[in-house]
């Protein structure tokens, strides 16, 4: 049977295809239009869902890898060097998802109780967080702290042309 650009052309509007696909689908259907679309379709479910398996085999693998380390990766609290309490990552990310406000307020509570809260890297390097917490509390005390001077010398300013315009007036 004859492939003509018609027959091409009804196929790429059915299916999206390019016209190379339609015109090999025709080809591969002996010119039947309504096989050439089924052709294609089921061509594009068997590449979806393979795709797709692929990808959630992949997700999977790393997801195994992360809880690997993770469970090698612990967190430790500690009060006075005397520790507290000893976790894998992977438990404490679980319990913050379950209850992330829970999670807060232990984490809070740690902090404020001068707890010391540590992660355990798989090298062995120690994450000291009640650190972290504090040079962010810092940096974010100097921002403000910038502002404020900023916004003080903009009303300085703003003060001293409105004082000028009173003296020529």
């Amino acid at each position: 049977m004859e492939i003509t650009l018609e027959k091409i052309d009804l196929v790429r509007d059915r299916t999206g295809v390019s016209y190379k696909e339609a015109k090999q689908a025709l080809e591969n259907t002996n010119g039947d239009i309504i096989e050439a679309i089924i052709y294609i379709e089921e061509k594009k479910n068997s590449t979806w869902s393979s795709s797709v398996s692929e990808a959630g085999n992949e997700v999977l693998e790393k997801i195994k890898d992360v809880i690997k380390k993770g469970n090698v990766t612990k967190i430790i609290l500690k009060k006075d060097e005397d520790i507290i309490m000893n976790i894998p990552v992977t438990a404490g990310a679980v319990g913050a998802l379950i209850s992330p406000p829970i999670a807060m307020l232990g984490f809070a509570t740690a902090l404020l109780s001068k707890c010391k809260i540590e992660i355990i890297k798989t090298d062995g390097k120690v994450i000291d967080i009640q650190e972290m917490a504090e040079d962010t509390l810092d940096n974010a005390k100097s921002k403000m702290n910038e502002y404020k001077e900023k916004i003080t010398l903009k009303k300085d300013e703003n003060n001293k042309d409105d004082n000028d315009d009173d003296l020529e007036q």
